[in-house]
């Protein structure tokens, strides 16, 4: 068993959270993962650093821990030794059991973080891409952080819904070679009541960034009951179609993040909805295919 507590903000707010009135960059990012040696999400060995906060409340998400913009500390039973003084305090807890989940960082910490994996940047054309929760939660953190990477050469994407700032979102695709940017629900009201997303929104950002020359990758998530039947696929691609674009990518439904639900005591709606088979991912692949697009299976 695990059970989990919300530490609470400080009493001043942590402007990195869709911050700064004044529109200054925060001096901290709040982060819950750095992936090292992924593959899947851009070009080549990427370190993908995963920022806490998300406007959205997709039943699949494989990132609940996301969700939240609080830190969280989760207690794991199986190292509990139940000393009977605990105040959840990760950095008092003599057994391990307390993790948090979501800390600040430093521009200068971070980027020494993802400094470490240089060398696979360099020897395989990867690079750094932000994902989240919703990268626009922490915009002008990100902003600057992406600035920092492209001064030291490193290749940079986000990952987005593009349901946020429409001028941070324009401002800080200038510094990324890549936006990965999601297809989702494509009527209206149903995606408004299933993740929260400003369907309209999300689409005027999208063509505001291929206006704006920047490179970005569709992607579609394919969700058996929400996103992957035939006619919300044809509504993405006929959306698509006015665009030049050569590439989208195909994220089959998996059930990787099934148990951090219980972790962070969170109902799961689709923990008996089985992944995608084979032969109907192939089936929506040589759909997109048909439509002229190279398909990326897995991103």
């Amino acid at each position: 068993m695990t059970s989990f507590a919300e530490r609470p903000m400080s009493s001043k707010p942590n402007d990195c959270l869709e911050g700064g009135g004044d529109g200054a960059a925060p001096s901290t990012g709040r982060v819950f993962n750095i992936q090292r040696y992924s593959l899947n999400d851009g070009e080549g060995i990427r370190t993908v650093v995963f920022l806490k906060g998300c406007p959205l409340s997709c039943p699949w998400c494989s990132n609940p821990e996301s969700r939240s913009s609080k830190p969280q500390v989760i207690r794991r039973e199986t190292k509990c030794i139940h000393c009977e003084v605990c105040s959840w305090d990760v950095a008092e807890c003599p057994s391990g059991a307390l993790e948090l989940v979501g800390t600040d960082m430093t521009m200068d910490e971070l980027l020494k973080e993802i400094e470490k994996d240089d060398v696979f940047y360099r020897s395989s054309g990867g690079g750094v891409t932000l994902s989240g929760g919703e990268v626009l939660t922490q915009a002008r953190f990100a902003i600057e952080l992406l600035k920092r990477l492209k001064r030291l050469g490193y290749n940079t994407a986000i990952e987005t819904t593009g349901h946020g700032n429409t001028a941070l979102l324009m401002e800080m695709s200038k510094y990324c070679d890549e936006v990965l940017y999601d297809f989702k629900i494509m009527d209206p009201e149903t995606a408004k009541k299933t993740t929260g997303i400003n369907l309209q929104r999300s689409l005027d950002n999208f063509r505001g960034l291929i206006a704006q020359g920047t490179h970005v990758v569709p992607r579609i998530p394919l969700i058996p009951g929400y996103t992957m039947h035939a006619e919300n696929i044809q509504a993405i691609l006929d959306y698509l179609s006015e665009f030049d674009l050569k590439e989208v990518h195909l994220l089959p439904f998996h059930q990787f993040g099934a148990n951090k639900y219980e972790t962070f005591e969170m109902e799961y709606e689709l923990k008996d909805v089985p992944v995608p088979t084979d032969n109907e991912v192939e089936a929506i692949k040589a759909l997109v295919e048909a439509r002229g697009y190279k398909v990326n299976v897995g991103g």
